[in-house]
């Protein structure tokens, strides 16, 4: 949310999609209404082409052979590719598979979610905040206009926040283990990611921003060095025995559990 005081045109909407809710918050000038339609739109479009839930998407088709990776649309081919080059960056943290089937769920809810904000664009409206199941966008016009207020879940206590950003234009990600349990898997073990209790990692696209929050809840003692080495990405680390460290760059919290920023030295000497 901004500043009360903002007395601009405001649409807000809620859509179930995707298997979570989605919402939009638009404010000044654009044509609010015809963005989020479209919008919309595109969410359930990638929910019936991307999900690997349903037996007829495109992501399903290719898990069973049943299409082959050189006739795949453009679209998942620049899924496939982003998600082989987050596999390799995180030395195998990330991965689209996922009990041997393939899933590129990690990496495609904020990358539908970096499209919508340009079809939001098309229809003249620059300044709004989308968020797509905790993943976040936010877009300003004016930086002389209050920032959007990002709030983080606190891990352990569903009822609180445990840190809240300020930002202009931000994308911010979480990966946690409080609201499915030990959901998230290592690939390279096979077995449950328990390093850490939560990840958020901010950045400026939110498709990254997602992948890199899942590796660093994968990687848990060595994920706060592993995104201070990635340029323009920061995190805030929750761990079970309490600890929360930040990188050295992650906006400064303004309510809630105050951050520690470990000193470099604690961050492996990754330089920025």
């Amino acid at each position: 949310m901004t500043s009360s005081s903002d007395r601009r045109p405001r649409t807000v909407r809620a859509e179930r999609v995707m298997g979570t809710v989605v919402s939009f918050d638009v404010r000044g000038p654009g044509d609010h209404a015809a963005a989020i339609d479209a919008a919309v739109r595109w969410f359930h479009e990638v929910d019936a082409r991307f999900s690997p839930y349903r037996y007829g998407s495109e992501v399903s088709r290719v898990d069973r052979g049943e299409l082959p990776l050189d006739e795949v649309s453009e679209d998942l081919a620049e899924v496939i590719t982003a998600c082989d080059a987050l596999e390799d960056w995180s030395a195998g943290a990330f991965s689209a598979v996922r009990d041997g089937r393939f899933d590129p769920s990690g990496y495609v809810k904020g990358w539908s979610v970096e499209r919508s904000a340009r079809l939001l664009r098309e229809q003249g409206c620059a300044d709004f905040a989308i968020n797509a199941g905790g993943d976040v966008l936010v877009a300003s016009s004016d930086r002389d206009r209050a920032p959007w207020r990002v709030g983080v879940r606190h891990p352990s206590d569903p009822t609180a926040l445990a840190t809240v950003l300020l930002a202009h234009d931000l994308a911010v990600a979480t990966s946690g283990r409080y609201e499915r349990g030990d959901h998230v898997v290592d690939p390279r073990t096979g077995r449950p990611a328990t390093g850490a209790a939560a990840v958020t990692v901010c950045g400026p696209d939110l498709a990254l921003a997602d992948g890199f929050a899942t590796a660093a809840l994968v990687l848990g003692e060595d994920g706060p060095a592993w995104i201070a080495g990635l340029a323009g990405y920061e995190a805030w680390t929750a761990f079970d025995d309490g600890r929360v460290v930040a990188t050295s760059g992650f906006p400064r919290v303004v309510e809630g559990v105050p951050v520690r920023t470990a000193p470099a030295d604690d961050l492996a000497g990754a330089a920025r």
